[in-house]
């Protein structure tokens, strides 16, 4: 299994991460964390049997099917994917974006919002999560999740360090605002062949992530304690973040939303056309 090692899929880990849901899964699944990306390019080299992977993956990878209920998606403000714009004038002055590639599904969204929805022609440059590196090579910076997070935290004393003021904009709030549709980050999703190849059950395996899911949600407050000493994030931003901010269940809204980032992504020339999403 390819899992995230980020704050927003925490809930949806904890059974595999807590017992006393921990011992009884770990016979079943051995866990290794990654980037978004590298969930993706795991199952596509077939090093991994189950993924979080980013929903532009299930357009690029052969055989994939999406585990029905989980997801990491936001319903408006998701807080964890920006874009952190240096002209003064915004969006209509950026001609060049560094692009933090962790997640492919974030790039893609961008080229989305600039292409089709702002119109603004860019040139996009692969860079490290680091925000001034990246705007020392670039008009604006895409930062996705605890780097952006992060960054929004350091946002007003940068400014008062600097004295330059940065217009940081929440993807997924632009993405809604155009689309009325919510943004989607990631699902689970697995090899089409590894039931067979490790006999596992359908049934077990919906029933084992959703309820970790379940679990996680239902546990908010360990994941605050837990995060807050792991990241300079306030309990209080995480607690609202983790409730408010990122959405966990892959519903009917949810699917709409993933048909019309293929939709505008095919349209952009962003990914190739989607085939039908298939449900395990």
């Amino acid at each position: 299994m390819a899992a995230i090692n980020f704050l927003n899929p925490a809930p949806l880990m904890w059974d595999f991460e807590h017992e006393p849901g921990r011992s009884r899964l770990r016979v079943r699944y051995e866990v290794g964390y990654t980037t978004p990306s590298r969930c993706a390019a795991e199952l596509a080299a077939g090093e991994a049997d189950i993924g979080l992977v980013p929903i532009v993956a299930y357009a690029t990878t052969p055989a994939l099917l999406v585990v029905p209920g989980c997801t990491v998606a936001s319903l408006d403000r998701v807080r964890s994917i920006i874009l952190v714009v240096r002209p003064p004038q915004g969006v209509s002055a950026v001609r060049t974006v560094a692009l933090d590639t962790s997640s492919r599904t974030s790039c893609v969204y961008t080229r989305i919002l600039f292409d089709i929805f702002w119109k603004v022609p860019v040139a996009f440059v692969p860079q490290r999560p680091d925000l001034e590196s990246m705007l020392a090579v670039a008009d604006a910076a895409l930062l996705i999740g605890d780097p952006a997070l992060l960054a929004l935290e350091d946002k007003d004393a940068r400014a008062a360090r600097t004295g330059e003021q940065l217009l940081y904009l929440d993807l997924a709030h632009e993405w809604h605002g155009f689309t009325g549709l919510p943004w989607i980050s990631a699902f689970w999703a697995l090899r089409a062949s590894a039931l067979d190849e490790t006999g596992a059950s359908p049934a077990d395996l919906v029933e084992d992530l959703q309820s970790s899911r379940d679990h996680g949600l239902e546990h908010v407050e360990d994941l605050v304690s837990e995060w807050s000493a792991r990241i300079a994030v306030p309990p209080e931003t995480i607690r609202f973040y983790l409730t408010n901010n990122i959405h966990y269940v892959l519903d009917d809204a949810c699917l709409r939303g993933i048909e019309g980032f293929y939709r505008y992504a095919t349209a952009c020339g962003a990914l190739p056309p989607a085939p039908p999403l298939a449900l395990l």
